[in-house]
């Protein structure tokens, strides 16, 4: 992070992100100082199974290079320069030692040696600092209960202690805008399940990316709220990823950020919210509060990280075994996300339980996305007697029916 150009916009971010009430623990990394420090002693890196293989003279190196670092971060979080966003502020910055490590040991006939891993964080008093309004910064490197001292992987121990704290959100700064598919396209987001068939698949990752994901996976099983990762060389990519409705980089999660769920009163104003602008535009038939309200346990409704972004409606008519697919309404900056399938999906899924055979539509602008789903066009007589009677002869909607 030192060496990046980006180095100083990132402090800023954390600056701002303090400022606003946000708690921070901030874990650094120390691998290109450390193999700096190495280099002028001539000493080589090594490295199994992507984690570095410690030595006595490896971890004087690694206990010079943390120290050093260590501070370099303190000063640029102290700095309080004019025309900038610390100007005047006072970010406190706290540590200790809040990890004990143990020896990773012997892997596949490898003997770490000082490499360790995390044996226990204590949690409290690290949530204590945190309600100081205090920034911790977590180095590292820890010692055993018997004093010896360990270089720890900085992703283990982030985990542990976003683990231990059970964190709101947990971040890696990486080498890639975020997790890749297999077409090598950003992933928005994925669930801990869907993560797990990614690795299965060997989609390849950036370096750090990949490295961490496994441990992401834990936290996230273990309580973590979200874990994301984003690009470390983009300026802004934290506060882009909280503050704007699509984020910058991947977002993990234990279950889907989509979720969808029957309507319910409190739900009113977002339905009406949602079907507004189509029928402002005359896509859908104007509804009042009132019918809505009356109405509203036939609606559905998709959330997105919380929020009604989609709503589909049910109308059956059992006598006939038919029923209407009406208000599909999806914002639209999520319609290319695949939620109106998805909404039209679980309404199919609704119809089939209540042992209907036809599932019908009356559209004036969207017939071929209907068409492309299975619907073909029919005539008004296809329409059960009772919508019949209802249809709007100055609309001259198409009616579409797809049997299920």
């Amino acid at each position: 992070m030192l060496e990046a150009d980006t180095a100083q916009a990132l402090i800023h971010d954390i600056a701002l992100l303090d400022s606003m009430g946000i708690r921070l623990v901030l874990v650094h990394g120390a691998r290109p100082q450390i193999d700096a420090e190495m280099k002028s002693r001539n000493l080589t890196p090594r490295f199994h199974k992507g984690l570095r293989v410690t030595d006595g003279a490896t971890l004087e190196c690694v206990k010079r290079a943390m120290g050093v670092t260590r501070i370099e971060i303190e000063a640029m979080l102290s700095q309080g320069l004019p025309n900038t966003p610390l100007a005047g502020g006072f970010l406190r910055v706290t540590g200790g030692n809040f990890i004990s490590a143990k020896p990773v040991g012997i892997v596949d006939g490898v003997d770490y040696q000082y490499t360790g891993a995390v044996r226990h964080v204590i949690a409290e008093e690290i949530r204590a600092d945190l309600a100081q309004e205090n920034v911790v910064l977590i180095t590292p490197i820890a010692a055993s209960p018997s004093g010896e001292i360990f270089n720890l992987a900085w992703e283990d121990a982030a985990e542990a202690v976003a683990v231990a704290i059970q964190a709101d959100k947990l971040i890696y700064l990486c080498d890639a805008a975020g997790l890749m598919d297999k077409k090598g396209l950003l992933i928005d987001a994925l669930t801990v399940d869907e993560a797990e068939a990614l690795l299965a698949k060997k989609v390849k990752q950036g370096e750090v990316a990949g490295r961490v994901l496994p441990g992401a996976m834990r936290a996230c099983r273990a309580g973590v709220g979200r874990v994301h990762f984003l690009d470390r060389d983009r300026d802004g990519a934290m506060l882009m990823e909280f503050f704007t409705r699509d984020g910058v980089g991947t977002v993990l999660t234990a279950a889907a950020l989509a979720q969808l769920r029957d309507a319910t009163a409190e739900d009113v104003g977002a339905v009406l919210a949602l079907i507004a602008p189509l029928e402002a535009d005359g896509t859908l038939v104007k509804r009042g509060r009132e019918r809505v309200e009356m109405e509203i346990t036939r609606f559905s409704i998709l959330e997105h990280d919380g929020i009604a972004v989609g709503c589909a409606a049910l109308y059956p008519f059992s006598g006939e075994k038919a029923a209407e697919l009406a208000c599909l309404a999806v914002m639209p900056e999520y319609r290319r996300a695949g939620y109106g399938d998805q909404l039209r999906r679980h309404i199919e899924a609704k119809a089939r339980k209540l042992k209907l055979k036809r599932l019908f539509v009356l559209t004036t602008r969207t017939a071929h996305w209907f068409t492309e789903r299975g619907f073909a066009e029919e005539g008004i007589d296809s329409l059960p007697k009772q919508r019949r009677d209802l249809y709007n002869f100055q609309r001259k909607s198409k009616v579409l029916v797809k049997p299920l």
